[in-house]
């Protein structure tokens, strides 16, 4: 991908209206963490964002999805300043990435 081209498409990095905002990402992780999909392959991942949630709180974990899919800043050290361990941050970098993609697909439709 040339270096001109954003390495995610949500709409706080990209300026367009058609791509999700971190608002809608946060939204999505929320609401999966409260009502994981059992019947889904990550189904372990939803529970696992519900224990971060419970833990660190929404505000942290919008902070952190906001650093990765805006700032560009790596997973792991998204969570810096935040009293969370790095590995909460690769777990909430996964999944902010994949629900962005969810997300910009369905809009895509």
């Amino acid at each position: 991908m040339p270096d001109a081209e954003p390495l995610y498409n949500v709409r706080e990095r990209t300026g367009e209206p058609d791509h999700t905002s971190v608002d809608d990402v946060v939204a999505l992780v929320v609401e999966r963490a409260q009502n994981p999909r059992d019947d889904h392959e990550d189904a372990h991942l939803d529970r696992a964002m519900a224990t971060i949630i419970d833990t660190h709180g929404t505000e942290s974990v919008r902070t952190v999805i906001h650093r990765v899919l805006v700032d560009n800043e790596p997973f792991r050290t998204a969570t810096n300043g935040l009293e969370m361990r790095n590995v909460d941050g690769v777990r909430i970098g996964t999944m902010a990435s994949w629900f962005l993609e969810e997300l910009n697909a369905r809009d895509d439709r």
